[in-house]
């Protein structure tokens, strides 16, 4: 593996990271006092202003390999410019490069039909909508999704849509227009991987009924938020299945290894973040008579946040290099292993940035609490923690027969 990135890449780092610098960072704070005025659940002027200026710079749609939609990045050129928006809450959807919009973008160019694409991908390509994603639900253990209870039944032209999901990110956004959802169509198939379909639901559709926002540990993300939605009866015209009926779990795996390094490469920021945070903090403060960045704990605590860093680091780009090289099938106990190893780091290293704060780390003042909130969900989001440990034990073991 070639540790050096492309040309491409650097010209875009440093472009990427002015804007950062210019526009994004400074507005951190404006972002969110609008939040906070009115309506919290309406789209945020900052972000609106910030996109039009980063579609100008060509700072847009810089996910999506091997498609024409994109920017023409691997996998592994995007990796550092991920990591760069990972820095701040805000900065990934300012690029189109937000989260679940991303993955459903994949999905809709992967498997979408033209007449898909042109009425759904087309239009969040140039971030006119937003999305969302239905798949887990309360009743279950949706850690194994072969227990997804929602259905989805063929009647004539139309398919019946019936279910109870949550932690459905955006779908409390008033711009998401589109549902990509999970269910059982054929639950009595032998094969429990055939039973399952994915199909677009327009948000608007009668019977679709967000319930309630779920916040995590009190921060509710909006505009974006995780809702509960339940559906009931909802029809959807034939032409909206994704794919065919029973590959569910295939559009599922195609979707969720993306996703997942996704959000590895913007967890890495975060830890980043917290460490650059960490490190001012404890240069300004004194404790018991000398600077906290002298005590022995402070200097131990920041060397390990930079060694797990740079560990996590290379291996994100390991699997990164090898999605783009050996395809995402082959690279899968990579892409579990980064999908432990980097919310656990950021988890920890946040955790000692709060520490080194004192009470002010507990507050909103300083973005920490949140951030926190934030990465820890990802040792539950598209999997478990311990869904991928024992996927990659068993692929451990196969090479021990």
């Amino acid at each position: 593996m070639d540790f050096a990135f492309s040309a491409k890449t650097v010209a875009l780092q440093e472009k990427l990271g002015q804007f950062m610098d210019e526009h994004v960072y400074p507005n951190e704070e404006r972002f969110r006092k609008e939040i906070a005025t009115g309506d919290r659940w309406q789209p945020t002027d900052v972000v609106e202003e910030l996109k039009v200026k980063a579609k100008a710079a060509g700072l847009w749609n810089l996910f999506l390999p091997e498609s024409e939609y994109g920017a023409g990045l691997t996998n592994l050129e995007y990796a550092p410019l991920c990591e760069i928006m990972g820095r701040s809450p805000m900065a990934p959807e300012v690029f189109n490069c937000a989260a679940p919009d991303t993955g459903n973008m994949e999905v809709l160019v992967r498997y979408g039909s033209p007449e898909q694409k042109k009425q759904w991908l087309e239009p969040l390509l140039d971030g006119k909508i937003r999305s969302c994603f239905s798949m887990t639900e309360p009743a279950v253990a949706s850690s194994d999704a072969t227990n997804i209870e929602s259905n989805i039944r063929r009647d004539g032209d139309h398919y019946v849509i019936n279910g109870r999901k949550w932690w459905s990110s955006g779908a409390s956004d008033p711009r998401c227009k589109i549902i990509i959802f999970m269910g059982k169509s054929d639950p009595n198939n032998s094969d429990k991987y055939r039973q399952q379909s994915m199909i677009l639901v327009p948000r608007d559709t009668k019977g679709v009924n967000v319930v309630r926002s779920l916040p995590v540990f009190g921060y509710d993300d909006a505009p974006h938020g995780h809702a509960e939605i339940v559906f009931d009866n909802v029809r959807v015209p034939v032409s909206n299945m994704l794919l065919g009926e029973g590959r569910g779990f295939e559009i599922a795996q195609g979707r969720l290894g993306p996703g997942r390094i996704h959000h590895c490469m913007r967890t890495i920021g975060v830890a980043e973040r917290a460490l650059e945070r960490m490190c001012k903090r404890v240069k300004s403060r004194t404790a018991f008579g000398r600077p906290i960045a002298e005590q022995s704990v402070t200097l131990e605590r920041i060397a390990e946040a930079r060694i797990m860093i740079e560990q996590t680091r290379l291996l994100v780009l390991k699997a990164a290099y090898m999605m783009d090289t050996v395809g995402n099938k082959a690279a899968r106990k990579e892409i579990a292993m980064i999908k432990v190893a980097a919310p656990n780091m950021a988890c920890k290293i946040t955790d000692w940035a709060i520490q080194a704060f004192g009470a002010a780390g507990v507050s909103e003042d300083f973005g920490l609490a949140a951030a926190y909130a934030h990465v820890r969900t990802l040792r539950l989001a598209d999997g478990p923690d311990e869904v991928h440990r024992n996927q990659i034990g068993r692929l451990e073991l196969r090479q021990h027969n």
